[in-house]
């Protein structure tokens, strides 16, 4: 069997999905398994919902309206304006959202989120599967949140493998068209949660790793991984092959075409993942597999905006040792604070760290109780894996360096943005 991502970007309109359908005739669409994203900017259409309704914004409902408005024009023009029953069906769901905000009690934002964010899914993969069937393509269309299992960690879920894999197994017949939903689950108590941002393709890897697919590909809109964002570095370059574990290190370091978690169960059973252009469906792409590290063997270049440059030192001059180490690392585990870099000399500590759960504010008034303290948001943190000296000489150009750091392998400097 097969797993194919399609994200946003290739659902994003009528012409998008009509798009997908061609790719499929293309390759070859039996025993496969369509794992889809929420369409174009929906997501973030509904994250300006979840803000809207916490702050009691009396535009709350025009916004949603507006979604609504979006989803019935793609509808119309995929459907060649027959009144199809499918638009009674996404109103339906629409419906739902506004039925669910008005009854929801919880104050809690990450659940919130997942119970919101997640129509966006629904909706694309309704409108994708009763689109195949109105052009004759046999499809079953399944709810991923009856299939990945996971705790209750809203907006960054754990999944609970054993359950996911029963579930799974018993659920999806091999043989067929399944069309599902990317990024969503749910914990025991059947409330939604999401994967973390970009989780799509994390979902593409559970789904193979539990049902031992051949291979998995994720469709994108450029022609497979290159070795560098083609929108912030220039003469980026096609990467033919990636083994499993540079590509591990590449997602780590925040290369955005492959999801971190995606890579770990499918290098566990060796499935391989392609990286393909929806725009070329025929063209070789990008292989990730058991195998030569890089091909070619150049830099690659990475950039994450919107970093945190915190440095600590002791109050007193004494040693960072340790036990200081473990106090902070202890912190910022408790508010889910990601750490993409890490440099410390006997008294001072500095790390380059994520806040996208926003919880930076409380971090800093821990870590004063015991540090002397000072940080610096909205910073840049740059990477080259392979890096050689003309590649970080460009890369330092023009730029204001707070932070340098140099491996063997990998070159990496925070500047201000």
């Amino acid at each position: 069997m097969k797993v194919f991502k399609f994200g946003g970007a290739s659902v994003k309109d009528a012409d998008s999905v009509r798009n997908v359908l061609s790719v499929l005739k293309k390759v070859g669409y039996h025993n496969t398994l369509v794992v889809v994203s929420a369409m174009g900017k929906t997501t973030n259409a509904l994250e300006v919902v979840i803000k809207q309704y916490i702050d009691k914004n009396p535009d709350l409902k025009q916004t949603i309206t507006e979604l609504r408005t979006n989803h019935k024009a793609i509808l119309t023009d995929l459907f060649e304006g027959s009144n199809h029953p499918i638009s009674e069906t996404i109103n339906a769901i629409f419906d739902d959202l506004s039925l669910l905000l008005d009854r929801n009690k919880s104050p809690k934002y990450d659940y919130i989120y997942d119970q919101v964010v997640s129509y966006g899914e629904i909706i694309s993969t309704t409108i994708l599967s009763a689109y195949f069937d109105f052009k004759g393509i046999t499809n079953e269309w399944l709810d991923a949140r009856t299939l990945i299992k996971t705790d209750s960690t809203y907006r960054d879920a754990k999944v609970d493998w054993k359950e996911t894999q029963a579930a799974i197994l018993n659920n999806i017949n091999k043989k067929s068209l399944t069309i599902t939903q990317g990024f969503i689950g749910a914990d025991t108590n059947n409330f939604t949660t999401t994967l973390g941002r970009e989780g799509s393709d994390y979902s593409a890897g559970i789904f193979a790793y539990c049902l031992n697919a051949e291979s998995v590909s994720i469709w994108k809109d450029v022609p497979g991984v290159l070795n560098g964002d083609p929108r912030v570095f220039e003469d980026t370059k096609l990467l033919n092959q990636i083994s499993y574990e540079e590509a591990i290190e590449l997602a780590f370091y925040g290369a955005s075409v492959i999801h971190p978690k995606t890579l770990q169960p499918l290098q566990q059973k060796e499935i391989p993942l392609y990286v393909k252009s929806f725009l070329n469906p025929e063209g070789s792409g990008t292989a990730v597999s058991k195998g030569q590290t890089l091909e070619p063997f150049i830099p690659c270049f990475i950039v994450k905006k919107n970093q945190v440059l915190i440095s600590l030192s002791s109050l007193d001059f004494s040693f960072i040792v340790e036990e200081n180490i473990s106090e902070v690392f202890s912190l910022f585990h408790k508010y889910q604070i990601k750490v993409d870099l890490i440099q410390n000399s006997a008294i001072s500590f500095s790390v380059c760290v994520d806040n996208k759960f926003g919880h930076l504010d409380k971090l800093i008034t821990e870590l004063k109780a015991n540090f002397k303290v000072s940080y610096e948001e909205n910073v840049s943190l740059y990477t080259i894996r392979h890096f050689n000296n003309e590649a970080a000489t460009t890369l330092e150009a023009g730029k204001e360096i707070l932070l340098k750091q140099l491996g063997t392998e990998t070159y990496q400097i925070v500047t201000k943005q």
